[in-house]
């Protein structure tokens, strides 16, 4: 077997154990989620036992990240990122981060024949940051009925009931920046040292 191939394969359990520990996951609840038995993933990580694809895929899925940064592969020569979209009740949700845990950035595009669909506001864990690009968002935030124009922004705690579509006949584009463990984005407006003008 190929020097490089072999180095690759056991670099994979210490990378395994990083990514759990970062992500602050036992054993037990990675083996609730992925169907590996604990034994298993105990073997990976400390490098008992050669990673499969059938293992390496579901852990992949677990951590938010991609086989190849799993694995450590090399790089393509491609500086191209490729991002799946996620479509959903007719918006699409780019990915913009691909790492696990904390807070997670998409691009989402509700096209303009989303404005028909009756507003269902849902409730969620976690702490949302929104920035209007394109078109104008109706968000419905618990009582409030608001429409934010491009360059404005909003955010709020998601276990509040919330719904966004279109304002008008336009498709509306917008940042989102999603923490599951309710984590706010802290933004500053200028340096601390700056007087203001």
């Amino acid at each position: 077997m190929d020097d490089d191939f072999e180095q690759a394969l056991e670099a994979v359990g210490p990378r395994l154990r990083a990514l759990r520990r970062q992500r602050e996951t036992t054993l037990a609840d990675l083996s609730n989620s992925t169907g590996i038995s604990v034994s298993t993933l105990s073997r990976l990580e400390s490098g008992s036992r050669k990673p499969t694809l059938e293992l390496l895929l579901p852990l992949a899925k677990a951590h938010g990240v991609t086989l190849d940064e799993l694995v450590d592969a090399p790089p393509t020569g491609d500086p191209r990122v490729y991002l799946k979209p996620i479509k959903r009740g007719g918006m699409t949700m780019l990915p913009l981060t691909r790492r696990a845990g904390g807070i997670q950035a998409y691009k989402l595009i509700i096209p303009a024949s989303a404005r028909r669909a009756e507003p269902d506001p849902q409730t969620h864990e976690g702490y949302e940051w929104l920035y209007v690009l394109n078109g104008r968002l109706r968000m419905i935030l618990g009582e409030h009925d608001v429409v934010l124009s491009p360059g404005e922004a909003a955010e709020f705690d998601t276990r509040v009931p919330h719904w966004f579509g279109p304002a008008d006949d336009e498709t509306v584009e917008f940042l989102s920046l999603f923490g599951k463990q309710g984590e706010r984005a802290h933004l500053r407006a200028r340096p601390k040292d700056r007087p203001d003008r």
